[in-house]
């Protein structure tokens, strides 16, 4: 007979949302385990948004020393070792990997690798790795399993020619030319990354704009960025009939039906994510799908009773952060520790140079709407502590409704971007106004004065220098 252990709750997938939801129901004193197909951290630790921001430093350490002579300071011959930087950027997955791994065990967190299915509900079996045959009976089942890269049809991916982001975080040599599909997060980052160790990078989006969900105005200043940094951009552009020959990969480009011919070393797609919910539920378990994410009510709860899910397994926006919060209200509710809240204002970020974050309202989205709104925007050329840095490029601009000044969204292009939007998404997660931001004090001189100063100019009051 197959060996069997009781728990309150069994965690499938070990990333954001799975190794939150786990540790808050140890936090809770409950009975947990939580099944990880490969290592703690689930795909945003391992293979996403820690390693990308490690490699995204280096390029931005690059770049920053580069530019030395800007502050002063003659640095002669200066190199890089693609590999080693490859190489730190795995090294510091691994360490965020052990600090959860850590966190199991402080919070008493039964932790099994392997591959694991919903057999029926209340019970999980460990159908792959060294605990294959296990069953977990449970009070309550948590899927986490999140998304997986959506692949270009008919493109085998081979980590050499062509490539997701998961191949572009092992590769070990910098590849001459690549061809980026999709000018999402991703695909923004991996250009700004490739270019500034010397690629050449050709970014294509099928969309009208570079980040589509982000602000129009925010997106054409990140592609005149772009643009000046070398990166070739093509919008409204679609890619067809790819050739993978030997040594490189031609595709063509087609725009308003004119069709241009393109060649690249290698070719990466980042034309988004799928649900990964491939072999989880046993045919004994029939969940209620919305185009194959599982639709859940206001308590985490799928249709079939004590089995919940969170992150991106739920669909939409599939960020790290949601997860968490997520699979934490998840976690709360199922134990009575408190009502569940849904997601409703999150923070957005990119972590290219220039930075990008929103939180809130687009002004498009505002207007869609037919919301009587005012803007109030603040460059960075104007902050003392941009230009002291030499990092003035970009602005701050806020939304807010006409009459109350209540903030609908808060949208940011700069320097240190994805950490200024923080107070913004406190502002909009309190109703606060922009007068109440413009009345804070803002310590001088600081890159948040502008986010102060952005309120400011709302009603034409902006000052600082």
């Amino acid at each position: 007979m197959a060996e069997s252990s009781d728990y309150d709750l069994v965690v499938i997938g070990g990333g954001p949302a799975g190794y939150a939801g786990a540790i808050r129901a140890g936090q809770l004193g409950k009975k947990v385990a939580c099944v990880e197909m490969e290592r703690a951290g689930g795909t945003c630790l391992n293979w996403g948004c820690i390693p990308t921001k490690a490699l995204l430093k280096s390029a931005e350490l690059y770049q920053k020393i580069k530019k030395a002579e800007t502050f002063g300071i003659t640095v002669k011959d200066v190199s890089f070792d693609f590999a080693k930087v490859m190489e730190r950027s795995r090294g510091v997955a691994s360490q965020m990997a052990k600090g959860v791994e850590f966190l199991f065990k402080k919070n008493k967190v039964d932790y099994f690798v392997g591959r694991a299915q919903v057999a029926v509900p209340g019970m999980v079996g460990i159908t792959e790795g060294e605990h294959k045959g296990k069953f977990l009976r449970t009070k309550n089942i948590l899927i986490a399993t999140g998304c997986k890269m959506r692949r270009l049809p008919d493109l085998a991916v081979d980590g050499a020619r062509v490539m997701t982001s998961r191949e572009a975080l092992a590769t070990k040599t910098l590849p001459k030319s690549i061809v980026i599909v999709g000018a999402g997060a991703i695909g923004v980052e991996f250009a700004y990354f490739f270019n500034a160790f010397g690629s050449k990078v050709t970014l294509v989006e099928m969309l009208p704009q570079i980040l589509p969900v982000e602000d129009e105005e925010v997106a054409k200043t990140l592609h005149r960025s772009f643009e000046k940094q070398g990166i070739v951009i093509h919008v409204a552009t679609k890619c067809e009939n790819f050739r993978v020959g030997k040594t490189s990969v031609k595709l063509n480009l087609v725009k308003e039906g004119k069709t241009e011919e393109v060649e690249a070393e290698t070719v990466l797609s980042a034309i988004g994510v799928v649900a990964n919910l491939e072999d989880v539920l046993s045919a004994k378990v029939k969940l209620e799908l919305d185009r194959n994410y599982v639709k859940v009510g206001d308590d985490y709860q799928s249709s079939v009773k004590g089995i919940y899910a969170a992150g991106d397994i739920i669909g939409p926006p599939w960020l790290a952060h949601v997860a968490t919060y997520e699979a934490v209200n998840a976690v709360n509710g199922m134990f009575g520790h408190g009502k569940p809240k849904r997601v409703k204002n999150f923070p957005g970020c990119t972590y290219c140079q220039p930075q990008v974050s929103s939180t809130g309202l687009t002004e498009k989205a505002a207007k869609e709407k037919g919301l009587a709104y005012r803007i109030g925007k603040f460059p960075f050329t104007a902050s003392g502590k941009a230009v002291a840095s030499a990092e003035s490029e970009g602005f701050v601009k806020v939304i807010s409704d006409a009459k109350t000044g209540e903030i609908y969204g808060a949208h940011i292009i700069g320097s240190e971007a994805t950490e200024l939007i923080a107070e913004y998404g406190l502002a909009v997660e309190l109703e606060a106004t922009i007068e109440e931001i413009h009345q804070t004090i803002h310590a001088h001189p600081t890159l948040s004065e502008a986010v102060m100063e952005a309120a400011a100019a709302t009603t034409g009051e902006a000052i600082h220098i």
